[in-house]
């Protein structure tokens, strides 16, 4: 389940925001294998004071297109699936809603799947908790596991 966010610079249309979400999706499905119906994403626009960068950091000549997509995801994917989706990420951008793939910065943050919850306070992905011995308390038994 990734979660993505996009930073964006502000004053862009809803279609240009729709475009981006739907490229990173559509890469995700493809290079990382995430099901289709795995959809979460927030967008956030900033002044140009606000979304920094260097215009030149690795050699790479950005320009005022720039943004960032932030992606929170279950640890364990390889370096060529991680690479597959960078390249899909810009290539699908670049094709609609026409970012340059200079402008681009992904970065992925792994975590263990325990540490989602997708609502009614469970641990989603996290295996069941064992069953409680007969007689034992409740609350003794959850002092035991902080």
């Amino acid at each position: 389940m990734p979660l993505v966010r996009v930073s964006i610079r502000e004053g862009q249309s809803p279609a240009f925001r729709a475009a981006v979400g739907d490229g990173i999706h559509r890469a995700m499905v493809a290079a990382i294998d995430v099901p289709p119906d795995d959809r979460f994403q927030i967008f956030s626009e900033h002044r140009q004071d606000e979304l920094i960068y260097d215009p030149a950091y690795l050699g790479i000549a950005r320009g005022n297109g720039f943004l960032v997509i932030q992606i929170t995801l279950n640890a364990g994917r390889t370096l060529e699936k991680k690479r597959a989706l960078y390249r899909a990420i810009a290539e699908n951008l670049a094709a609609d809603p026409g970012v340059r793939p200079e402008d681009i910065l992904v970065t992925l943050t792994e975590v263990p799947k325990e540490n989602w919850s997708f609502g009614k306070g469970a641990a989603s992905y996290a295996e069941p908790s064992p069953p409680l011995a007969p007689g034992t308390c409740l609350r003794r038994a959850r002092r035991r596991h902080r």
